[in-house]
């Protein structure tokens, strides 16, 4: 079996879990919670980037993606910044619901997982 390797976080979650050669991100939330969804969801994608990049993968390596709304009415808007991010051709298998937050000013969650890239 291969092993498990955990990387930041705290007793009770890991930021980032690798297995194999899948990524295990903790949902991503936005630190600026004073602007709409669009920028807390450009804030939000860029952290996943960075820290792919930092694990040795990238956006187009990602298979699986979890979005948590606070409100569907913010969908439109959060897929206008996620089009123009997401890598042409490798869209991963996602999935949108809206959830309550754990903050309430806290408009997006973004959970990913991702394969590293190849050497």
């Amino acid at each position: 079996m291969a092993p498990i390797t955990r990387f930041g976080g705290n007793h009770r979650m890991s930021n980032v879990v690798r297995h194999g050669g899948t990524l295990y991100l903790a949902g991503q939330v936005a630190e600026k919670v004073d602007v709409g969804i669009a920028e807390q969801t450009r804030e939000v994608l860029s952290k996943v980037e960075r820290i792919l990049r930092e694990h040795g993968s990238g956006k187009q390596h990602i298979l699986f993606c979890q979005i948590f709304l606070s409100d569907m009415r913010l969908f439109k808007g959060m897929n206008e910044v996620w089009d123009q991010w997401v890598v042409q051709g490798h869209a991963p298998a996602r999935a949108t619901v809206q959830a309550s937050l754990a903050s309430p000013e806290k408009l997006i969650e973004v959970c990913v997982t991702a394969a590293l890239a190849a050497d």
